[in-house]
């Protein structure tokens, strides 16, 4: 059934290295992945994981490939990581929002459908995905000259794929799961003693109120993650979404860990298991 499936019905339409936005002289770069012969087609804007500091949109080539086929367009988008010295937080969040303004005002150019814009992200995608669809009007301070900053940032659904959504959570957990790599107080520049404000801010959990349940959730995660930790990350986030009456849903991937969804679509994989769910979910809400 999964071998079929991932076969799709559509040919497959590539157009690598699209500028979609310069911020502080840093261009961002994303693959679009069409539905060949589909007139407004929907898409998914496609963040890679990497703890904010390591990957690239090539992460998302065998899921551009297996949606386009059928019938979802993806922009897998790079944005700025980390380097020595350097914060990318907040500039990471306008970077993929930025994104996703770039296809809503080009939706003409690139036949997709601007009312259906969704977002899927793994790791730390996952957490700028859920934080750009839930709280776009929080970062909306910067890069006011972006050709297409008056474009709406609108989401109507998100995958998020083994997410950090509780950046307190995920500091605590980093304590002991990678205590030379402190990848949460690196990105957002300060440990929770200095300023527990941002923290709060940073975190997609902080956002998720009734007053934002139009957009649907798919959280995705391995029963053997131990790199972000899904009791304390993806299940408390859920429920905060059903308590804020989101239609949201859990996909639990058995025996997966972390640092899948960049691996081909294979029969027996952990990416093939989930495909068929998320094409589903896509297909029910985007």
């Amino acid at each position: 059934m999964e071998e079929n499936t991932m076969a799709g019905e559509f040919e497959l339409s590539t157009h690598n290295d699209i500028e979609f936005a310069e911020h502080d002289g840093t261009r961002l770069i994303g693959d679009l992945y069409l539905p060949k012969g589909l007139n407004r087609a929907p898409l998914v804007v496609a963040v890679h994981g990497g703890g904010w500091q390591i990957g690239t949109r090539k992460f998302y080539t065998h899921w551009g490939d297996y949606l386009a086929r059928n019938g979802f367009g993806v922009f897998a988008v790079d944005y700025r990581l980390m380097k020595p010295g350097v914060k990318t937080y907040p500039g990471a969040v306008y970077d993929v929002k930025a994104a996703v303004q770039f296809v809503r005002a080009k939706a003409r150019d690139l036949a997709i459908d601007p009312d259906r814009i969704g977002l899927m992200g793994d790791s730390a995608g996952a957490h700028l995905a859920a934080l750009v669809a839930l709280a776009p009007e929080e970062f909306s301070a910067e890069y006011r000259n972006d050709p297409h900053s008056s474009a709406g940032a609108g989401i109507k659904a998100v995958v998020g794929v083994y997410g950090v959504y509780d950046m307190l959570a995920q500091w605590q957990h980093d304590q002991t799961a990678r205590p030379r790599d402190q990848i949460s107080e690196k990105f957002l520049g300060a440990s929770p003693m200095v300023d527990r404000r941002v923290f709060f801010a940073s975190s997609p959990l902080s956002y998720a109120t009734v007053d934002k349940n139009s957009t649907r959730f798919l959280l995705v995660y391995g029963s053997h993650d131990d790199i972000v930790d899904p009791a304390a990350q993806s299940a408390v986030f859920l429920t905060a979404l059903k308590q804020a009456q989101f239609v949201a849903r859990a996909l639990v991937v058995p025996g997966a860990g972390h640092f899948w969804v960049a691996d081909p679509l294979e029969p027996g994989s952990f990416g093939a298991y989930a495909a068929p769910k998320i094409l589903l979910f896509l297909k029910a809400w985007l």
